[in-house]
Order: structure tokens, then sequence, then C-alpha cells
């Protein structure tokens, strides 16, 4: 199970943000930040709360009580690199059916890779 540490960590990452831009939103230094991240700053629970709003998801998911985040939910906002959620939908929809079910084994075997 991932610590606290880690997951706010490839969330910043996921999102594609600096620690100085999360620090600033919290009000803290980037030091302190950095602090959290790597584990050498307890992590308060008002920054835990904040978090959780930032990011959108659960302070379970952040505590790692549930594993149910997928990632960022709005389709409009960068996913990987310039590419949106929204263009990766809609370039699934203009493949064929054969095409859909080979992407979809070819998903199957990456998950099974890590």
């Amino acid at each position: 199970m991932k610590e606290l540490r880690e997951i706010i960590r490839d969330l910043r990452e996921d999102h594609d943000l600096k620690q100085k831009t999360v620090a600033d939103y919290l009000g803290v230094s980037q030091q302190t930040y950095s602090n959290y991240e790597n584990g050498n700053r307890e992590i308060p629970i008002w920054v835990v709360q904040e978090l959780s709003k930032y990011y959108k998801v659960s302070t379970d998911y952040l505590l790692g009580a549930e594993t149910g985040y997928l990632g960022n939910t709005n389709l409009k906002s960068p996913y990987l690199g310039n590419i949106t959620m929204h263009d990766v939908v809609y370039d699934i929809q203009k493949l064929n059916a054969k095409e859909r079910r080979d992407l979809l084994k070819y998903i199957r075997f990456l998950k099974q890779t890590d």
C-alpha cells in the first residue's frame, strides 16, 4: 500500500504540476511541501483535506483506504502532455468494432505487465 506522501506526489505528477504550484495553493513554502512528499515532515490533517479538494479525490483515497481514483476526470484538462481525455475518447470512437476489441485486448495485456 502506498504512503500518503507517495500518493500526493503521484497526483501532483499526474496533473503535471510543480511542487511550488501546490505549495502556493496550500499557502506553504515549496520546501515545506517538498518535505511532505519526501517524508521529512508529517502532513497535517488540514493539508490532507485541502489536497482532497484540490485534486477532487476523497480523503479516504489520499489515506489509502480506497483505490477508486481513476485520474483526472475533467475531460477537457490535459491528460498526457497536451492531449485531453476528450481527445482520447474521440479517437477511440472513430475506431471500428474490431479495432476497439483489439485496443481493449492491448490495454488488458499492458495491465498484466505492471
